[in-house]
């Protein structure tokens, strides 16, 4: 048995398993351990769409539960009791791959880890998925960008300087906004922005919405789901 096992961080895409890269599939396929974060509900997603593209009987699940609590004590506990769980599977000689909806470095949960078990001394390694933004434009069968155009990736919690992001050159990408979609939208109408904005919620998953003008479906927006993506093009 080798010394210490190694931390794959593996994106699965934003939702439809024919995203999942060949070397994501051969990753989950050889580690035994298959790490994923696990709702308050029980819900483990990204598990479930490496599931509809890997055969994962035999392995380990691994669920991991973090916490979304505003309190950054809390936060860090979730995330130390989950290191925890991984360490002992690689302080045994087992390979881990933690599954991370996406890609694995943009709003990464797998990225607490890796960064607190390599400072540890555990080997770690990542492997890309496609980002649900790349996702949600295919769906709306649009371009991002040009050669001469500017991309901005804006999370959510940002709401008091939206207004003045929107005023940046280019094209906006509007993440995790789902907890404030009605201020969102309100600030992209007092904008005059909704006919130059699409948004794609739950891209390649059961329940998919896929919005091309946000003016002829706004109200629909606001059942959308926690994962949404927003694409606000430039006037």
């Amino acid at each position: 048995m080798k010394d210490k096992g190694t931390l794959y961080g593996v994106g699965v895409g934003p939702g439809d398993p024919e995203l999942l890269t060949l070397k994501a599939v051969r990753t989950i396929e050889a580690c035994p351990v298959i790490a994923a974060p696990r709702t308050p509900g029980g819900d483990m997603v990204a598990l479930d769409i490496a599931r509809q593209a890997v055969d994962l009987s035999g392995k380990t699940i691994l669920p991991l539960d973090f916490s979304m609590s505003p309190s950054a004590e809390r936060r860090r506990a979730a995330h130390e009791a989950a290191a925890a769980l991984v360490r002992r599977e690689l302080e045994a000689g087992r390979d881990v791959a933690m599954l991370n909806i996406g890609d694995v470095s943009i709003y990464a949960t797998c990225s607490y880890l890796m960064e607190e078990l390599e400072s540890a001394g555990f080997p770690t390694a990542r492997v890309a998925g496609v980002p649900s933004f790349c996702a949600a434009a295919a769906r709306l069968n649009t371009s991002l960008t040009g050669i001469d155009t500017p991309l901005h990736i804006i999370p959510g919690g940002q709401e008091e300087d939206l207004a003045a992001h929107l005023d940046w050159p280019g094209t906006k990408i509007l993440m995790k906004s789902a907890r404030r979609l009605p201020q969102v939208l309100k600030t992209l109408e007092e904008k005059g922005l909704l006919d130059r904005s699409a948004l794609v919620a739950n891209c390649g998953l059961p329940g998919e919405l896929a919005l091309p003008r946000l003016s002829a479906g706004a109200e629909a927006a606001l059942d959308a789901g926690y994962f949404v993506t927003i694409v606000v093009k430039e006037k």
